[in-house]
């Protein structure tokens, strides 16, 4: 998965400065636990990410050493769970963000505290 720079929803932006007022933790890290509680829930499929008006990450930012495990974990869900044919680098970046919204939004109604993360973390 090769991206520069990755821009989310105005919403999910909100969130996420939501988020990050209740738990303490910065916006990457909430991202990574977010992608991977979307990622349990199975495929997103073709649904796209409402805008992208709100805050921009720089690649290494959200994935860090972890970008080969993440899409691979991608690839495994879409391409396997959903049926999808092997996808480009393109769509693979657009399932990502897919999954990084709806794991916002997930983490969003779930975590009250820093130990509400650390719960869904590990569970997931």
């Amino acid at each position: 998965m090769r991206f520069n720079k990755l821009k989310i929803s105005a919403d999910a932006a909100s969130r996420l400065r939501y988020l990050r007022q209740r738990t303490g933790l910065t916006p990457n890290l909430l991202c990574r636990v977010a992608v991977m509680l979307s990622l349990e829930e199975g495929p997103v499929g073709s649904t796209r990410a409402p805008d992208e008006q709100g805050q921009e990450f720089n690649a290494y930012t959200l994935t860090g050493d972890y970008n080969g495990m993440i899409e691979a974990l991608l690839r495994f869900v879409e391409e396997t769970e959903g049926g999808a044919p092997r996808m480009d680098n393109e769509e693979i970046v657009a399932r990502f963000r897919s999954h990084l919204h709806r794991g916002v939004s997930t983490l969003s109604v779930r975590a009250k505290s820093p130990a509400d993360v650390a719960r869904l973390a590990i569970a997931a």
